[in-house]
């Protein structure tokens, strides 16, 4: 692909190596660290699934690199000194009420087995990468204060501090007190940082005055300890729109992007590349430059609601592999272009179903098995299959069960796995013999369609077989030698064979809607069903007869 018809990840990945090839400073950064695509998240408790689109923009970019012949690299950062600032959603809010205002990496972890708070809820999503195919280098923002790393960035922007005070009141078009500096210490005494606030620096001795305020938030109280301290290795941290402009030559990033509130005309992208431009004198990353903010990326919505960490409500990046394949959502996130809105909904629609069957057919124009629209739409398709697949890229296509279908099997075989893979290869709709890839592949398939129709499904797609026939069934004696017929033919014909008798005695009795009904009242409880003949043939005539017996 060329020109407008390349893939997104592609078009950042070029302009990443164009832009690094084109400055000096940022050409000896790829030297010695590789093409680093950064993203950060604050592990304040539960992470929901709204951030994995970032992690999984930065994941696909930085591969896009690699293909591309460069180090690709994607780091991800946990901002685990920022402060709790709020009760965590599930705990005991009276027990972590000493902690408000304190670095998340500086607070116990409320499960053993963790180094801190931090760690439990960073590793709780991160844990699961592999699951998504997300390759990243997994980094401690205060791991990064106390190694020294910001110890430049920290100078020169104390030594700046006017210079980031004119910043803002440009931006923000309002007055910033003059004595509070960019940064904030993590006070001496009762180890919050959230309460503190600097206000005098010595150039000089390189020391820094701050007071630990009792009233400066509402959700902690500072210890009134007025002290001095060095404000490198990991003795404080900058606020969070100067942190994000420092992140960029510290770390050396190429590329970051981010949701669209930061993204917004005067926000915290404006603020940070600012202040990256005019105190660091650095270029901030794709998509930004020094003078645009570039493109952000659009929200993740599940079931149309937002997700966010802080209120503790949504679906958790952690658990959304309990409800959804992940294969298949790095798929959506990976074909769907980052500035287009997305709303995902797998709770009582069929959208599970349709993203399947759009996976489906990309896995079958990667590998040959059916042809795209035209040559334009199969490099799409195969490229979006190159990036967003989990796992080695098998050297053949595996048998694929149409979700549906699967759906269907797996409930008539009352949920046993080995039962429907049996049935399928019975019906001839899958080789007898599979290899290991293949038989992993279709458990997979039945697992997730038994999980959907279990938990997800609307309740057309769903269905218990009678083992007896309804009370007050009206039904016609034509209807009923009907149906008779029909049940006795289901090991005779094929499914195409016993759909078009199904259609012909239909005819015959006036209306194929109607028999369509009846036959579903007498073998579910209910007017609507699956295909009907496929239906009959998973089921086999033996267990069909033994409910029709009763006409």
């Amino acid at each position: 692909m060329t020109g407008d018809s390349l893939f997104w990840a592609d078009k950042y990945a070029r302009e990443i190596i164009e832009r690094a090839e084109s400055e000096p400073v940022l050409q000896k950064i790829v030297k010695k660290k590789g093409y680093i695509c950064l993203d950060e998240k604050t592990p304040s408790g539960h992470i929901h699934i709204g951030s994995g689109r970032g992690w999984i923009i930065h994941d696909v970019v930085a591969k896009a690199l690699r293909d591309l012949g460069v180090k690709g690299r994607f780091i991800l950062s946990a901002d685990d000194i920022d402060p709790m600032d709020n009760p965590p959603a599930g705990l005991d809010s009276k027990k972590y009420e000493q902690y408000m205002g304190v670095p998340f990496f500086k607070i116990p972890s409320p499960e053993p087995g963790y180094k801190s708070y931090a760690d439990y809820y960073f590793r709780e999503c991160t844990d699961k990468f592999e699951e998504f195919g997300i390759e990243a280098e997994l980094e401690s923002t205060g791991l990064w204060y106390e190694r020294g790393d910001f110890n430049p960035t920290i100078k020169t922007a104390l030594d700046n501090h006017e210079k980031i005070r004119s910043i803002y009141e440009r931006i923000y078009k309002k007055t910033v007190a003059s004595d509070k500096l960019p940064f904030n210490p993590i006070c001496e005494n009762c180890g919050k940082i959230g309460t503190t606030v600097a206000y005098e620096w010595n150039p000089e001795t390189e020391m820094l005055k701050y007071m630990c305020s009792p009233d400066l938030v509402k959700w902690a109280q500072g210890c009134g300890n007025d002290g001095e301290i060095s404000p490198y290795n990991g003795n404080g941290k900058f606020p969070w729109k100067v942190e994000w402009a420092a992140k960029w030559p510290t770390v050396g990033v190429l590329f970051e992007t981010a949701g669209k509130d930061h993204f917004t005309v005067g926000g915290s992208r404006t603020v940070s590349i600012a202040i990256c431009d005019e105190v660091f004198d650095h270029t901030p990353p794709i998509p930004s430059t020094r003078k645009t903010i570039g493109s952000a990326y659009e929200f993740f919505n599940i079931g149309g609601k937002k997700m966010s960490t802080s209120k503790g409500s949504g679906v958790g990046f952690a658990e959304i592999s309990e409800k959804v394949p992940p294969k298949l959502l790095r798929y959506l996130l990976v074909r769907t272009r980052p500035h287009a809105a997305l709303d995902f909904d797998p709770f009582g629609t069929n959208k599970l179903l349709l993203l399947t069957e759009n996976y489906d057919r990309t896995e079958r124009i990667y590998y040959g098995e059916e042809k795209a629209d035209n040559d334009r739409e199969e490099a799409h398709e195969k490229r979006v299959y190159e990036l967003s697949h989990v796992g080695d890229v098998l050297k053949k296509l595996s048998p694929q069960v149409p979700f549906g279908y699967a759906s269907m099997v797996v409930q008539a075989c009352n949920f046993d796995i080995d039962s429907a893979i049996a049935k399928l290869k019975q019906a001839e709709y899958i080789p007898k013999k599979l290899d290991k890839e293949g038989l992993n592949y279709l458990k997979e398939r039945l697992e997730m369609a038994g999980s959907w129709v279990s938990h997800y499904a609307p309740e057309e797609y769903k269905f218990t077989l009678l083992d007896k026939l309804q009370k007050n069934l009206k039904i016609e004696a034509a209807e009923k030698d009907a149906i008779i017929k029909i049940v006795s033919k289901i090991d005779s014909l094929s499914e195409k064979e016993l759909e078009a008798l199904i259609y012909e005695i239909g005819k015959e009795l006036s209306s194929p809607r109607n028999f369509f009904r009846i036959f579903y009242t007498v073998l579910l409880g209910k007017e609507k069903g699956p295909r009907l003949a496929s239906f009959l043939k998973t089921l086999g005539q033996e267990r069909v007869e033994k409910l029709t017996k009763y006409l």
